[in-house]
């Protein structure tokens, strides 16, 4: 099934285009990857579809919705979430706070219903709290929860950043470089985050540089260049398609 379909998705900024009628689906179930030289258009397709920056022309559609041009919450409470390259959220609130924060349906602080619903809005605090708590679990965020989100390491970031997306009960995640700027190993740990959430049946599409982990993690593969989509396919038949190889790295580096 198709979970995510943009069609001729066009944007530019200051008359310079960043998509030129850009193409893509996600099926549900998968980890898709979306790859394509720096200036391509891919995170400003992920802004497109965010609903951060409004596109020229075009069509989005998530689960058969038309979600085109909708503010990024409403089109977060439909489902679908995003990560930042740089990872976001409030530095000086703890792991836990900052997780608590992307909990969808809040109770609020507004006095009526403090004073009228008092036990409807212990109830969702605590199913947040418990929430929270099992995605620290699983994204080895348990030691860290009361520490600032300033005082984690670049990886621990990249973590939350993740956990804060988990908190939104998404159906998708669109990821912009996961893994960019931490170790070698922590990024097999995101690696492996990852396949375990397609596992349980989260849907990914997830922009990122490292060729091995696009390899190891991602089918298919969707190249993107100039604006548009130039390839799609598995890992394999993208790296081994002649105008990926010119477009993207370089005939000799794909060959090597």
């Amino acid at each position: 099934m198709t979970l995510l379909e943009v069609r001729n998705l066009r944007r530019s900024f200051y008359g310079v285009a960043a998509l030129r009628g850009a193409d893509l689906e996600v099926e549900a179930g998968t980890i898709t990857g979306l790859i394509g030289p720096n200036g391509a258009g891919k995170t400003t397709l992920f802004n497109c579809v965010s609903g951060l920056v409004p596109p020229d022309g075009g069509s989005v559609r998530f689960d058969g919705e038309d979600i085109t041009r909708r503010r990024p919450d409403e089109i977060s409470r439909r489902g679908l979430v995003r990560t930042f390259q740089i990872a976001r959220g409030c530095p000086r609130l703890t792991v836990m706070e900052n997780l608590l924060l992307y909990g969808p349906r809040q109770p609020g602080e507004a006095l009526g219903p403090a004073l009228l619903a008092a036990r409807g809005i212990r109830r969702r605090e605590g199913e947040l709290v418990d929430r929270a708590l099992r995605i620290a679990g699983r994204l080895n965020l348990g030691p860290v929860l009361d520490r600032p989100a300033a005082a984690l390491s670049g990886g621990q970031k990249k973590l939350l950043e993740l956990g804060r997306a988990l908190m939104a009960e998404p159906r998708l995640i669109l990821l912009d470089e996961p893994i960019a700027g931490i170790n070698p190993a922590l990024a097999g740990e995101i690696a492996g985050h990852l396949q375990r959430l397609c596992a349980d049946g989260m849907t990914l599409l997830v922009i990122e540089h490292h060729m091995d982990t696009i390899a190891r993690l991602c089918d298919p593969v969707i190249v993107m260049a100039e604006g548009r989509r130039l390839a799609r396919g598995t890992f394999a038949e993208v790296a081994a398609n002649p105008e990926v190889q010119e477009a993207y790295m370089g005939r000799r580096a794909w060959a090597s």
